[in-house]
């Protein structure tokens, strides 16, 4: 009798996991690796591994999620007409001779993105998370109108704690300050933690919140972006998070090395349309409305030429990556690659392969030790492929590497939150800067000579020369790296 009741359950089981991989097929209409990769979870974890899929693996609908009626106003819609239509006719006026080889780069992101091309503007790079918080802090206690503040991961420990202090007390002076984190990246904290810097005149939100404190359908779309905009003035944008593991404080991981931009200029402009967009997308009543005050003139402050770019899954097209991509196919004498997950999807594998196989230098910096055993794993699978293709690959030994940085000739470079990995391209809300300026890019690319100096080569000897154990790692890793 007992034989007989688990012989049905089995037989159940089995078919209702067919009818949830039909539906997987046929409904959801994935691209053929995750799908693969999601019917081998239904199937090697039954009934649970539905359940991971229902909070992991569906899709986000493709709708507009962004809406801010203030937008046209702006202008920004205007000006994206205007240069497609002088990149399309050659009659653009680039202010620096050198970024019209990159017109295609520059049209692209404006096509795909809307992405305006900004040519009056100063950046200051910062790989240190020391220096990073003490200059936005500074900023911060500069500010006389408004504030927004956006991460995914705010932590409210030292480094926190201090930001809030000066947030609250910027908001006791009158200045508007607004604070935006996504609720998985910070999901120690809630509003309830903010107590003190409502009542004094700040205002708290949250990006796709859970309906009950486990249970949010949303769970694997998170806005990844960090963007800082002061006064309209000056903004910040990059890889650092907030939180003291950020200051190198982490027994896990010690010294922390990312890369962060502060910006002065009219890129302000559209790093604070993002900001007001996700804003209002996360608050129920408390919506941005236009002022021309988020919008000021600014004088000119530099000569750097950039875009600013973002993408997500509420998208058709994957922005920041097509944008990695141009860079790459463009690439005339080297490649550099810095990123903590290299889990490239078969389009970004293909087009760094085919560059180091075709003479150009290629070199790629990972970290020395995983946040996520199973990215990292996978990660080191995919860089010991492209070490066959003629690829250098280096292992960061100074701490944890987690800058998200590509470099190319000097000429042109990209600096933001988007790793090199499906959930970047994919899943998560990301935003980049597209810089054209050779003074930057070569700034940038110093700052990798100098981490090659804290890191190991990996070569093909040492990678043949792994354990049994992390070549099973790897495999595993690997086949579902489409889902990680």
């Amino acid at each position: 009798m007992t034989a007989s009741i688990l012989s049905i359950l089995t037989a159940a089981t089995l078919i209702l996991n067919i009818f949830l991989a039909a539906a997987l097929v046929f409904l959801e209409r994935r691209d053929a690796t995750s799908t693969w990769a999601w019917i081998l979870v239904l199937f090697f974890i039954p009934i649970f591994g539905f359940f991971i899929y229902l909070l992991l693996g569906r899709q986000l609908r493709k709708k507009t999620l962004f809406k801010w009626e203030g937008r046209e106003r702006v202008g920004i819609e205007n000006l994206i007409a205007h240069q497609m239509n002088d990149l399309h006719d050659n009659e653009f006026p680039f202010k620096d001779p050198q970024v019209q080889h990159y017109q295609d780069l520059v049209y692209l992101h404006l096509r795909n993105n809307g992405a305006v091309l900004t040519q009056d503007n100063a950046v200051q790079i910062f790989n240190d998370g020391r220096a990073k918080f003490d200059s936005l802090i500074q900023d911060i206690e500069q500010a006389k109108h408004h504030i927004h503040i956006q991460y995914y991961i705010f932590r409210l420990d030292q480094l926190g704690n201090r930001i809030m202090d000066a947030l609250t007390a910027k908001a006791k002076e009158g200045v508007k300050v607004r604070l935006l984190y996504d609720d998985m990246g910070s999901r120690r904290i809630s509003k309830k933690h903010f107590k003190e810097f409502i009542r004094a005149g700040g205002e708290v939100e949250t990006f796709f919140p859970s309906i009950l404190p486990i249970i949010n359908p949303r769970l694997n779309y998170r806005n990844h972006r960090k963007i800082v905009v002061i006064d309209g003035r000056v903004g910040y944008i990059g890889g650092f998070n907030v939180g003291d593991e950020y200051l190198g404080l982490s027994r896990k991981f010690g010294y922390w090395r990312d890369t962060h931009l502060r910006l002065e200029g009219s890129a302000l402009h559209p790093l604070q349309t993002r900001f007001i967009l996700d804003w209002n997308q996360a608050s129920a009543r408390n919506d941005i409305e236009y002022d021309e005050v988020f919008f000021p003139l600014v004088p000119k402050k530099g000569e750097t030429a950039m875009q600013i770019v973002s993408s997500g899954p509420d998208e058709e097209w994957e922005q920041i990556k097509d944008g990695y991509l141009k860079m790459i196919n463009m690439a005339e004498e080297y490649i550099y690659i810095q990123t903590p997950y290299f889990i490239p999807d078969p389009s970004f594998y293909d087009a760094v392969r085919i560059a180091a196989l075709s003479g150009i230098d290629v070199r790629i910096m990972i970290p020395n030790k995983p946040d996520h055993p199973f990215v990292y794993w996978a990660t080191y699978s995919y860089a010991g492929q492209m070490l066959r293709a003629g690829a250098r690959v280096f292992i960061y030994d100074n701490g944890f590497l987690h800058t998200k940085m590509i470099v190319v000739d000097d000429k042109v470079s990209t600096v933001g939150t988007a790793n090199i990995d499906v959930r970047s391209f994919k899943l998560n809300f990301e935003v980049n800067a597209f810089i054209y300026d050779h003074k930057v890019s070569s700034e940038l690319a110093d700052l990798f000579y100098q981490d090659m100096e804290l890191s190991e080569e990996l070569t093909l000897g040492l990678y043949y020369a792994r354990t049994r154990m992390i070549k099973t790692k790897e495999s595993i890793a690997r086949l579902l790296s489409p889902i990680l």
